[in-house]
């Protein structure tokens, strides 16, 4: 299986999409804090920082990659933490998009360590 973080959505073109078997797959590639629930059909991590500059500064980061793999998460923002959620609208469920987006989000926080 080609590693999520090597992907673009850019170059996914039409997605439809995943079984579940399918996205429990891919969930196996990221880091295991992240959560799938089959139920919303989302996969989300809520990430802790230690402080607001940090937490702001990661959410512009997010930003940024969203707008390059043209593919949004919803979020939720707080003092110390960021919660990312990402489905695909389009197809009402997750599609590859959201874990190549889930693995390229894992990227910027490896930057801070």
């Amino acid at each position: 299986m080609t590693q999520l973080s090597s992907l673009s959505c850019n170059s996914q073109g039409e997605v439809s999409a995943l079984s579940r078997k399918d996205a429990e797959q891919y969930l196996q590639q990221l880091d295991t804090d992240w959560q799938f629930n089959d139920t919303d059909q989302t996969i989300s991590f809520d990430f802790k920082f230690k402080n607001y500059y940090e937490t702001i500064a990661f959410v512009n980061a997010i930003a940024w990659v969203s707008h390059q793999q043209d593919h949004h998460p919803d979020l939720e923002v707080g003092y110390n933490h960021c919660l990312i959620r990402y489905s695909t609208h389009s197809v009402s469920g997750l599609s590859i998009k959201d874990f190549i987006c889930a693995a390229h989000i894992e990227q910027l926080t490896c930057l801070s360590d």
